[in-house]
């Protein structure tokens, strides 16, 4: 796919296969496909999402310059905006089991800063990152009240009705990744692939790289205290080794 401006918006919420769906995009022709992995990325493009979180304004095409898609949080959310800064642009839809759904976003992302120590959590980019998820995602979606199962759960199927009352019929996709391509490509108008549709477990993933971040931020103090005493020791030698040739 050629020409600029996105030409996919995903207004689906994390954990509704938004990983699997940006693979099969990509491998579609609409590459790069915006991501919270592309924001992680880029703490610039961090400090721009606390921004709009905290309403200032920001040009929606300072974000997404380089893609020609999006899905996922945080841009999902803001699907209306989005179509009206790319008219051209189709809306997908992602969406899967609420139960399952709630599980996978309480096991995961909900829980995600736990995998980093109070001390790093104060420090940017880091701090911006819990700040503008909190806002866009727990508070902006959820009204805080994530954690109460049947309102997230019930949140979940009002969003999705709303976008179905948003979108024009004719530029929206309700989809579940588990369909695989031909109704993906049916509405983006482009030929089956001939390769397996893309399944990424990324909630397994999710869950070892938070495992692994976790055990190393927990032994950096530990690091720190050993790479210290090191100095010291080496100092004190040199120190000693001076005296004796004097």
């Amino acid at each position: 796919m050629s020409g600029k401006g996105l030409k996919v918006i995903g207004s689906g919420f994390g954990r509704t296969g938004t990983l699997s769906l940006k693979a099969a995009l990509e491998i579609l022709g609409f590459a790069p496909c915006y991501h919270m992995q592309e924001v992680i990325k880029r703490p610039l493009h961090i400090k721009k999402w606390q921004k709009i979180a905290h309403g200032q304004p920001v040009a929606w095409h300072s974000i997404f310059r380089n893609f020609q898609a999006t899905v996922d949080y945080p841009a999902s959310s803001f699907y209306r905006e989005l179509l009206d800064a790319y008219p051209d642009a189709k809306v997908i839809h992602t969406v899967r089991d609420p139960e399952r759904w709630y599980a996978s976003t309480d096991e995961t992302i909900y829980r995600a800063t736990d995998s980093f120590p109070a001390w790093i959590r104060k420090l940017p980019p880091l701090s911006w990152f819990i700040d503008m998820q909190e806002q866009l995602i727990w508070q902006r979606l959820f009204n805080g009240r994530f954690p109460d199962r049947l309102y997230a759960l019930q949140r979940f199927h009002d969003y999705t009705e709303e976008v179905k009352q948003q979108v024009p019929p004719e530029k929206l996709l309700v989809f579940e990744v588990k369909e695989g391509w031909q109704p993906l490509c049916d509405f983006l108008e482009v030929p089956v692939p001939n390769i397996p549709f893309p399944h990424i477990n990324d909630r397994k993933r999710f869950l070892n790289q938070s495992r692994w971040m976790r055990q190393t931020f927990n032994l950096l103090p530990l690091l720190a205290v050993g790479a210290l005493g090191l100095i010291l020791l080496l100092r004190k030698r040199k120190l000693a080794t001076q005296e004796s040739s004097v």
